[in-house]
């Protein structure tokens, strides 16, 4: 009696535990987001914050859709935002990317068909003459050409037994959310770049006002020592040596419009324009530049927002659904097949419930040799997820140095700052005791020359600080992954043109 009930009870039991094994063999593995031990606020910051737990590490979450606002309107130049808002719509790279976008969101519809039945409608008509030794006739009987007609409607679905389908959406999906951050990673970019090209462009023509005005100086100089070398006042060594420095001076002054057409050309491109049809007009970096002040204590979970972070996420997740289909090739595949129609002579007849037929059919295949190939597509699937993570962990890494660097570089160039400005004031200072001396004729020419070359020199850098400065406040917004305003819920959806 014991053995009947365990040879009834044995196979109800074995069947279910096998499909169990079967499934668990072949489906993804759970995907496991990588520890990476970053800190909650950056090093630079003045101020460290602690996560609400009081914890000092966290791990950080893609959340490359929220909102990062207009940051660009932090600078307070007009100018600025109508050329952000132009290469936004006209710029070629980023047209590029949003291609890339559509052709992965299509591929993804593509992947989600499979999930559902195909069905298919066919309608044909044709005329043939059969040979008569088709219709068993002697050779050369007469054989009229006959027409015929057929409607069918077939449909064939896969069955997902082992997750194949399933695992493919999944990685389709994963796929379309990496290149959607990509586009806003090369958004983000484009918007930098227009920036801190508009910024290097109003910082040369900062540093070409300085220039200009030294050659004004140097030109007049040159003027003054010429009379006083007429009337035997001076020797001819203090008006060569005017004369030196008026040349120098213009020679430098030409080298910087070559970087400023350099500039304007680069700005052009980014703005989708031909650099022979675009001028950009003369404006130099003001002195009381409005840079965006940084608050204390940033907290590292701003960096959830940048997309290349979002896209190496995405790429994890994607290389893990394809472990699924890899092993679900190594499975028996169901496919279930069924058509239904008609034929007749005409259409008519071809639509007659007497002229019906169907088929119902279905295939199971299961590889038997395959020479390890879809062993080998496993292996290279758990590879290519390693690959993944690590690439990951290297973007992530990397993305904290990044902020660190323009932390660093910020907080540096404000205390340069100030020893520049003070620099300008001494030197202009300087200027005014020399040339007082100099007129005098209590000092010589050497004396002037090395006052107004300090005070040039200064009021350069003074220009080429403040670029510096306004160039590293845009690459630590970059590296924020756009600003640091407190993220807002709800996100709003990626808009294509």
């Amino acid at each position: 009696m014991k053995t009947m009930i365990a040879r009834g009870i044995a196979p109800r039991l074995i069947a279910p535990l096998l499909a169990a094994l079967l499934l668990s063999a072949c489906a993804a593995p759970a995907f496991k987001q990588p520890v990476i031990d970053t800190p909650t606020a950056f090093k630079e910051a003045s101020v460290i914050q602690t996560a609400a737990d009081g914890s000092r590490w966290t791990q950080a979450r893609p959340a490359e859709q929220q909102p990062r606002g207009a940051w660009w309107l932090a600078f307070q130049d007009p100018r600025l935002t109508e050329l952000v808002d132009e290469a936004t719509r006209n710029n070629a790279s980023l047209a590029v990317a949003a291609a890339r976008v559509k052709q992965a969101r299509a591929i993804a519809g593509i992947a989600q068909a499979d999930r559902i039945p195909q069905v298919g409608l066919g309608v044909q008509a044709q005329r043939a003459r059969p040979a008569p030794l088709d219709l068993n006739l002697p050779q050369g009987s007469p054989v009229a050409p006959q027409n015929s007609y057929s409607a069918s409607l077939s449909a064939s679905y896969e069955v997902d037994l082992f997750g194949r389908v399933s695992a493919n959406v999944e990685a389709a999906r994963q796929d379309a959310g990496a290149v959607e951050a990509t586009y806003r990673s090369v958004l983000l970019s484009l918007q930098a770049d227009v920036a801190q090209t508009w910024f290097r462009l109003q910082a040369l023509d900062a540093e070409l006002a300085t220039v200009d005005a030294a050659v004004r100086l140097r030109a007049e100089s040159v003027r003054v020592n010429q009379r006083r070398f007429d009337l035997g006042d001076i020797g001819e060594f203090d008006l060569t040596r005017a004369r030196t420095e008026l040349s120098a001076t213009r020679a430098e002054a030409i080298g910087l419009q070559r970087q400023r057409t350099n500039a304007e050309h680069a700005l052009a491109v980014l703005l989708g324009r031909p650099a022979a049809r675009f001028t950009a007009a003369n404006n130099p970096l003001p002195e009381a530049l409005a840079l965006p002040a940084i608050p204390d204590g940033l907290p590292s979970t701003l960096l959830e927002r940048r997309p290349d972070i979002a896209a190496a996420q995405r790429a994890m997740e994607a290389a893990n659904a394809r472990i699924g289909m890899a092993r679900a090739a190594m499975f028996p595949a169901l496919t279930i097949d069924a058509a239904g129609g008609g034929i007749g002579g005409t259409m008519a007849e071809a639509f007659k419930w007497s002229s019906r037929s169907w088929v119902l059919g279905a295939l199971l295949s299961l590889p038997v040799i395959d020479g390890g190939r879809n062993r080998a597509n496993v292996t290279r699937s758990e590879a290519a997820l390693e690959e993944s993570v690590g690439a990951y962990r290297e973007r992530v890494l990397a993305a904290f140095a990044e902020v660190e660097d323009n932390l660093a570089g910020v907080r540096i160039l404000a205390a340069q700052g100030e020893q520049v400005d003070d620099a300008v004031r001494s030197a202009r200072r300087s200027v005014e005791l020399a040339q007082k001396l100099y007129d005098a004729g209590r000092s010589s020419y050497l004396d002037l020359l090395d006052a107004q070359r300090n005070l040039a020199a200064s009021e350069r850098s003074a220009a080429q600080l403040r670029g510096n400065q306004a160039l590293t406040t845009v690459a630590l917004i970059r590296a924020l992954g756009g600003g640091w305003d407190a993220p807002v819920p709800a996100a709003a959806p990626l808009a294509l043109r």
